[in-house]
């Protein structure tokens, strides 16, 4: 599949750009950095977390009176300190506060609740809303002091009155000490009762209530570390199967496990693997198939999956090679050396489906991201940039020029793209064409306003 498609190709939902997020500097704080990026199940919050172990949650404004089929534009709604720095005084280790994953919760009741860990602890947060309080108390006076009991010579009822609307976020679980190794992953069961936290060597079963104790699921540790040959690097329960789960491995590897066969899955019930092509084989091999990133499709149907230079469709029912391969960045291929110079090599691109799961995304160098439509087998190129992030600006597909070959006007040359400037992490709303992108400190929401259907 080439690179790009000619530029009034794509029909995929990119025509409108909605708006830039977040500190508008220059200057980038390592604090500041984005780490994950999650929509809710109804897409009208959205929550990122950053490297400082912040969380800040946008909330969508209502449709506007005056234009009704205007989209509702995304506002903070709330920031809080989810994680701080620690240290781990029996290892003598530093433990970062930065975000790895947030996962919200499905919503049963008006607050929210969302799961949000570092690489060590994972915390269970409520949001709430209160735009009323309660006045007229018998044993307080305005001022919230308590009244001399002599003084009160009638009883009345306290009422509730309007307030500005607050919005509360209050810590309801902690849930550590149950990792040695980094969190990677974390996934809410479809039973809205448990879920999962991966790290590079185990995943272990929580249940939300229960915060004292978890169950060891995959254990791949070697009696001797000396022996250890692949990691754990992603996690992820079936959409709707509660005893279903998938992790992948630093061997571009897939195991799909049923919590019914066993309680230790160490044996997995599917197993995902291409089988390599000898001519292809390099010093790079092992590094480039590493997968970073594995998620169900909204159908439960496929999985996708996302290494270094590309990203693979799977299908459930077929375990010997994947169903669709797009080449995200092929033209890397002759840098491989010097992105292993440069620990470029070793990013983690994360991967997302549209609603419909008809389009993947997935994010590249020089703050480009890719998207390829399953059907038509288009894919474009787009950037993420101050250029492109004033209101109703049309997002202009981009070429990217591999070393030696003929280079078109407005092509970008491989030699030319900064590797500072990379989309780890992207999000799709569930249900509309609306995207946000982590570009470093900065978040992106674009949407296509012409074409809001799924396609």
């Amino acid at each position: 599949m080439g690179e790009d498609t000619n530029a009034d190709a794509p029909t995929l939902p990119h025509q409108h750009h909605h708006r830039g997020f977040l500190p508008d500097h220059n200057y980038v704080t390592e604090a500041d950095i984005i780490s994950t990026v999650e929509f809710n199940h109804t897409g009208e919050l959205l929550a990122t977390g950053d490297k400082g172990g912040r969380v800040v949650i946008f909330q969508r404004e209502p449709e506007g009176k005056t234009e009704p089929f205007s989209q509702g534009e995304y506002n903070v709604y709330s920031t809080f300190q989810s994680h701080e720095p620690e240290f781990d005084y029996l290892k003598s280790l530093e433990i970062e506060e930065k975000i790895n994953k947030i996962r919200w919760l499905p919503q049963q009741n008006a607050a929210h609740f969302l799961l949000s860990t570092n690489d060590k602890t994972i915390k269970l947060w409520k949001v709430s809303e209160r735009d009323k309080r309660p006045e007229g108390y018998n044993l307080k006076d305005e001022e919230g002091r308590i009244k001399d009991i002599s003084t009160v010579t009638s009883l009345q009822v306290p009422v509730l009155m309007p307030m500005d609307l607050m919005v509360e976020v209050s810590p309801r679980r902690v849930f550590a000490n149950a990792h040695t190794y980094h969190v990677n992953s974390i996934s809410v069961n479809s039973d809205c009762e448990t879920y999962l936290s991966a790290d590079d060597l185990r995943i272990n079963l929580w249940h939300l209530g229960i915060t004292d104790r978890s169950f060891n699921i995959v254990d791949i540790k070697p009696a001797n570390m000396e022996d250890l040959t692949e990691v754990i690097t992603a996690a992820e329960f079936h959409p709707f199967h509660c005893n279903l789960f998938v992790y992948s491995s630093s061997k571009g590897t897939l195991r799909l496990c049923d919590m019914r066969e066993a309680a230790l899955c160490d044996k997995h019930s599917k197993l995902f693997e291409e089988p390599e092509d000898p001519s292809a084989r390099s010093f790079f091999s092992e590094i480039i198939s590493s997968v970073s990133d594995v998620k169900f499709s909204h159908s439960g149907r496929y999985l996708l999956t996302r290494d270094y230079l590309t990203a693979k469709v799977w299908d459930l029912n077929m375990e010997n090679k994947p169903l669709e391969t797009y080449q995200v960045h092929d033209y890397l291929r002759s840098k491989l050396c010097s992105l292993y110079e440069n620990d470029c090599i070793f990013d983690k691109f994360e991967c997302a489906w549209n609603g419909s799961d008809s389009v993947i995304m997935t994010g590249a160098y020089n703050n480009f991201f890719r998207m390829f439509d399953r059907n038509t087998k288009r894919d474009v190129t787009l950037e993420a940039s101050r250029e492109s992030s004033k209101p109703r600006a049309v997002l202009k597909p981009r070429r990217v020029c591999a070393a030696g070959s003929k280079r078109r006007k407005d092509d970008i040359s491989v030699d030319s793209l900064d590797f500072s400037k990379k989309i780890l992490h992207t999000a799709w709303h569930p249900a509309e064409n609306i995207i946000a992108i982590a570009a470093t400190n900065n978040l992106y929401i674009f949407q296509d306003k012409l074409n809001s259907e799924m396609h």
